[in-house]
């Protein structure tokens, strides 16, 4: 991994897909546009009492998908990064900043709406498209 990945990660505008999966199976996507890659295995991110929160407190494992156009699908580029729940906290520094950064993008309302600050280890990073390339290539 490298600063170019985490660069890449915290690109501004952005916005990917958190995909998550319960115990029994039942998957589901949601639009994210908070996780922040700190280091090269680290990802933090945070997310209201909902669907996803409740996979990830049955199933810690989860995939982020960031895409971006391009003129054919295998012009597209993005990545799929795979990283497993490492810790939550509903309360404390962590979601206090987080609650503080988001009220910039989506209001103070909706910033209190934020139940949990997420902690992911990363463990694999695809490319979106893969054709047997290196997630480098896909950037």
């Amino acid at each position: 991994m490298s600063a170019n990945l985490i660069e890449y990660f915290n690109k501004e505008p952005r916005l990917g897909f958190l995909s998550t999966s319960s115990n029994g199976g039942q998957v589901n996507s949601a639009v994210f546009g908070s996780p922040q890659m700190i280091d090269e295995k680290t990802v933090i991110a945070a997310t209201g009492n909902n669907r996803t929160f409740a996979n990830l407190l049955e199933n810690p494992y989860a995939m982020y998908t960031i895409m971006e156009p391009g003129d054919s699908i295998t012009d597209w580029k993005g990545l799929r990064v795979y990283m497993k729940l490492k810790g939550y906290e509903t309360s404390g520094e962590l979601i206090d900043m987080i609650r503080t950064q988001a009220a910039n993008f989506i209001g103070e309302e909706g910033a209190k709406m934020l139940n949990a600050a997420l902690t992911f280890e990363v463990y694999e990073v695809r490319p979106l498209v893969d054709f047997g390339q290196g997630w480098e290539n896909s950037i």
